[in-house]
């Protein structure tokens, strides 16, 4: 075992060369605000509303500064506010949980399945405890989306999907973000498309969509946005919504639009990646690769799977082995927060209760970033590294 991979885990691809070109024009003409333009112009952030908002078949979309503040917008406009519950995965990142307590709100978490989804018995049970879910599809795995809307319409719960790592995925050919009131997406670095930071907030619902456009900051210039409701909807709201500035300006989108026209081949790109991993750990002993439904289009930006009944010092070293071989895997089980890696029982300001199906899971938990930079030979090298230390660990 000798192989060492030499790759770069956070280097993403360039910006198209368009991309940088729209934006170079952008910062010549020195209009970065996306309401720095004459009567009958269309900047680069309306044009990017309109055009994501087609293609995700969303009748309205609002660019923003950061995927969190798309979240924190989202609640708010379904009338969130301080002491309100709001169930949420307890398997996420740090920012889903932290835009709920943003608001003075309080997160219900709920249990995970092996398979890495929101459990659909647990989220039925606490159903009566709120009345909005902030579902996070987290890193990239989507639950039986027909049967959480059961759950949830029944109990007269809305829901705000999280998007941030599905953008692009589709569960029985429905685009993940089609099913809740809204959906959020980001266009961090590490996301399917790359603006450094921005989101992206999408809705069918007038009345939602007009109070996030007012909080965002639009100062009475709603009627300059491609992809919002029509100015008698903005009339009910625009005296009640307080000014919570998180534009996303003209730079930014410029640098996305290209991005969004080759969204889907990039799609198909990590998913040629993650399955050229996935083939390399599928049969190795003591190795569990979460199932991927058949009903679910998935977009393989990152790969996940367990090291189950394995002790934290097992865990620490066979992450440690795959380092030493240039390969480097976050484990979800480790006791304190590691870089963007963060577990329900860190986020003290939830007050979380023992969650001990998630805890079992977590324990054994790997993940790792798959890069476009990476070709397909790559992924079979970082495979093989995997599936040989995880051979070695088990004797």
């Amino acid at each position: 075992m000798t192989t060492r991979f030499t790759g770069n885990f956070t280097q993403q691809e360039p910006i198209p060369e368009e991309a940088i070109q729209a934006a170079v024009a952008v910062m010549r003409s020195g209009r970065l605000h996306r309401y720095n333009l004459g009567p009958q112009e269309e900047g680069e952030v309306s044009a990017l509303e309109r055009e994501f908002a087609a293609w995700s078949g969303a009748r309205y979309c609002l660019a923003v500064a950061s995927g969190g503040y798309a979240i924190a917008t989202a609640l708010r406009a379904l009338g969130v506010g301080p002491g309100d519950r709001v169930l949420t995965n307890a398997f996420t990142l740090a920012p889903v949980p932290g835009a709920i307590a943003s608001l003075g709100a309080v997160p219900v978490l709920v249990e995970v399945t092996p398979d890495l989804v929101i459990d659909l018995e647990d989220l039925a049970a606490r159903a009566d405890q709120a009345k909005v879910l902030l579902l996070s599809h987290m890193r990239g795995h989507l639950c039986d989306m027909d049967r959480l809307m059961e759950i949830c319409d029944a109990a007269g719960i809305r829901v705000i999907e999280d998007c941030a790592h599905t953008m692009g995925a589709r569960w029985r050919g429905v685009l993940s973000g089609r099913h809740g009131a809204m959906a959020c997406y980001s266009t961090q670095t590490y996301k399917h498309m790359n603006s450094g930071e921005g989101g992206l907030l999408i809705s069918d619902d007038p009345d939602l969509m007009a109070r996030a456009v007012l909080m965002s900051g639009s100062y009475m210039l709603y009627p300059r946005h491609g992809a919002a409701p029509a100015p008698e909807v903005f009339e009910r709201h625009r005296l009640d919504m307080p000014n919570i500035s998180g534009r996303m300006d003209h730079l930014r989108a410029a640098i996305l639009r290209p991005q969004l026209a080759g969204l889907e081949a990039r799609c198909a790109a990590w998913t040629e990646r993650y399955r050229a991993v996935e083939s390399c750990l599928r049969d190795v002993p003591g190795v569990k690769l979460p199932p991927r439904p058949q009903a679910e289009a998935f977009v393989g930006s990152s790969i996940q799977f367990l090291l189950p009944g394995r002790d934290a010092a097992a865990m620490r070293a066979y992450v440690a082995a795959c380092a030493a071989r240039g390969v480097e895997l976050k484990w979800f089980g480790a006791d304190s927060p590691a870089g963007f890696t963060s577990r329900y029982d860190h986020w003290r300001y939830a007050a979380p209760a023992p969650l001990p199906a998630t805890d079992a899971v977590l324990a054994g938990l790997l993940d790792m970033r798959l890069p476009l930079t990476f070709s397909l030979e790559d992924c079979r090298v970082i495979g093989t590294i995997l599936a040989e230390e995880a051979r070695a660990a088990a004797g």
